[in-house]
This record gives structure tokens, sequence and C-alpha cells, in this order.
């Protein structure tokens, strides 16, 4: 069998590991428009369990990932001048680069062709395939070539966001909220490494507009946010990667498959990087595909069915909560308006996904703290 993949992210060589391991016979060809060892981004960042699901059928590579994590146990809200700790909600970071490096060594040492700085300006570029795999993102070729039979849908949230990393490693999962007289301001910041962390800064609409942050470099856009983070900063740095504005696209698709054409990750469906797990759900949706492919040995078509009605009732679960998630984004500027421990009621709730039972058994301290404030509030 011959499987042409589109996209050497962590979806793209992590299936070119597992299908090339299941079928030595197999030729498997990834074609990555970047060179080798670059990446866009800085670190990428999983629940605490989010990686369990390696550990059934791949405990190796679920060993190499984790022996790069950084980890810890809160969350940090920092809000109209006031710290609030969130206990028990655990994150794991690593540096996009150390994580692609690892899934690229994992498909080479089964014999997958990795072909780098490859432009594909048409899916017959690569040759003929029994299986073409889009794990190209966002904007993938693959999707876009059968957009109408994916049944592709792409709206976008109203706030504008930019990637930059921080010369300085955050103690924790960071939610830093401000105001300046030039408008309202987030920043989602954790360390994935000893000496670096993301540092996501997001606004809303009126102030993206009344900064002119359209018009701006990235290095005066990167100058802009690092005087307003400067605070929490301490003296580190910002530093850029294409560090451009943009909305977050939110892409659903009626299909994941056509033909012998199969979409995985973000080029099939988008989750917003609010809840953390874009990575973790396309390493597990190609382990879902691999899983059908072996299933189905005589069939691709019946196969990509088996995948897709497995797994897109987990995955749409997901991206309800994330849209929900995302939404409550948008509106953060409001939300700002709130007393400081309700701001942070609603922000982990703002999911849907954590009821008050679950929150009291997941975060004990964080809601007795809650309480002991609410009951000030009505004292006299």
């Amino acid at each position: 069998m011959k499987i042409n993949i589109l996209g050497g992210g962590p979806a793209g060589l992590y299936a070119a590991y597992l299908l090339k391991r299941q079928d030595p016979g197999a030729s498997v060809h990834v074609f990555e428009q970047n060179a080798a060892h670059t990446t866009f981004g800085f670190g990428v960042v999983f629940s605490d369990q989010a990686l369990e699901f390696l550990r059934a059928n791949d405990a190796e590579t679920l060993a190499l990932i984790v022996s790069g994590l950084e980890t810890w146990q809160d969350i940090e809200l920092r809000i109209h001048g006031q710290t609030i700790r969130i206990d028990g909600v655990g994150f794991t970071a690593i540096a996009r680069l150390k994580l692609l490096e690892i899934l690229r060594q994992r498909a080479e040492s089964v014999g997958a062709v990795l072909i780098n700085s490859r432009v594909i300006g048409s899916l017959g570029d690569m040759g003929d395939a029994d299986l073409i795999i889009g794990a190209d993102g966002v904007n993938s070729l693959v999707r876009r070539t059968h957009e109408a039979a994916f049944g592709t849908q792409i709206d976008y949230f109203d706030n504008r966001f930019a990637w930059f990393g921080a010369t300085k490693p955050f103690d924790r999962m960071t939610q830093t909220f401000k105001r300046s007289p030039q408008g309202s301001f987030n920043a989602h910041h954790y360390r994935y490494s000893d000496s670096m962390s993301t540092f996501l800064v997001e606004v809303d609409e009126p102030t993206f507009d009344r900064i002119g942050f359209a018009h701006m470099t990235e290095e005066a856009s990167r100058q802009y946010c690092e005087e307003i983070f400067a605070e929490e900063l301490a003296g580190a740095s910002l530093v850029t990667n294409k560090s451009m504005w943009r909305r977050f696209p939110k892409i659903s698709t009626t299909t994941w498959s056509t033909g012998t054409c199969v979409i995985v990750g973000d080029a099939s469906r988008t989750a917003h990087y609010s809840i953390g797990s874009g990575t973790r759900l396309a390493l597990e949706d190609v382990q879902a595909l691999a899983k059908a492919i072996a299933e189905h040995p005589g069939s691709i078509p019946e196969a990509l069915r088996s995948f897709e009605a497995e797994r897109r009732p987990i995955v749409e679960k997901i991206t309800a909560a994330a849209n929900r998630s995302a939404l409550w984004y948008d509106q953060f500027a409001q939300h700002m308006e709130l007393p400081d421990w309700e701001f942070a009621m609603r922000y982990i709730g703002r999911s849907g996904r954590v009821d008050p039972e679950r929150l009291r058994n997941m975060s004990p301290q964080f809601v007795a703290d809650y309480e002991a404030w609410r009951s000030a509030q009505v004292s006299p």
C-alpha cells in the first residue's frame, strides 16, 4: 500500500510512524513545506492526563515525550490586581520543536520517508497513492481540494491573538487580564522548558482597532505587548516567530473522507487554544485512523468510514466545549466587569465541562476560598 501524508506536524509524523510500524511493507511518505528541524510557534500544552491514550499501544513514544515535559498542578488567574489560584487543574507542556523531533525520529525509525522543504501545489504533485492523509492544518490543501465533498464551513471568532515566546519560565499555567487606557488585554502564558514560556496575547476587537495592531510590524507589536505586560515579564523579553495577529478560525466539516482522501486534526476541524486539546486530538485522530486501517485491510473507504464513525462523536463533544470556551474569551472584556472571585468562577466553568460537584472534588481549596468570599459579601 502506498500512503502519502501532507503535513509534517505532530499528526502527520505520528501517522507515518503508526502506519509504517503496523505495515512494514507499506510505502509511507510525508511531505512538509518547511525545512527539517524548524517550526513556528513555541510550546505545546496538554492536560496532565492527555497523553495517557499512548500508554497501551505506544509506551515508548509516551516515555520519550514525558521525559521532555514541564508539569504543574494549578492555574493562576491575575485579575484586578489580584492573584487567584485554582488548584488541581494539572497541565504539561513541551517545546513544539522538541515534540516534532521526537515524532520525526519515531517515523524515521520504522522507515517512513520524510520529504521536507517541498511545497505541494496540488495533490497530484505527490504522485499516486492508495491513501492520502491531510494533516496539513487549518489551511489544508487536501480539504480545499475537495471542499464541497468535505462539507467545509469556516467562521471566525472576533478576538485577535498573537503567539509570542517569553524568556522566562512561568511557574504555572497563568491567565493575566489587564486594562489600559487603550483597551483590554489577556495573556495566556506557561513554561515549556526551564528557560522559556509561551506567551499568547489576546485582545478584543475594539482594542485591536484602537491600538492599530493591523498596521504594526511584528517587532512593533512585540514591543507594545512587552510594555503592556512588563510587570508580569519582570525584565524578561517577548520573542517573535511569525507572531502575526489573527482571528481564530472555527472550521467544521460534514465528513472527514472522500474517496481515498482523509483529513485529520486541524484540517478537519479546529478546537480553540483555550482548552489546550488541539495537538492531543490530532494524535488521537491518527491513532484511531491506524487502528481502523488495520481492522479493514481490504478496503480503504470502509476503513475511513469506520474511523470517522468511532472518532467523530468524541471529537464533537470536545470541540463543542472548545467553542463555548472561545465564546467566553470573545467577551472577556465584559467579564472583567465582574468582581475578581466571581470572574474566576465564571472562567473555570466557561466550557460547560466542569459542574459544581466535579469542581469541588477537583479544586477543593479554590471552592473553599470562593465560598468564603461569597459569605463575606453578604455579611453585615
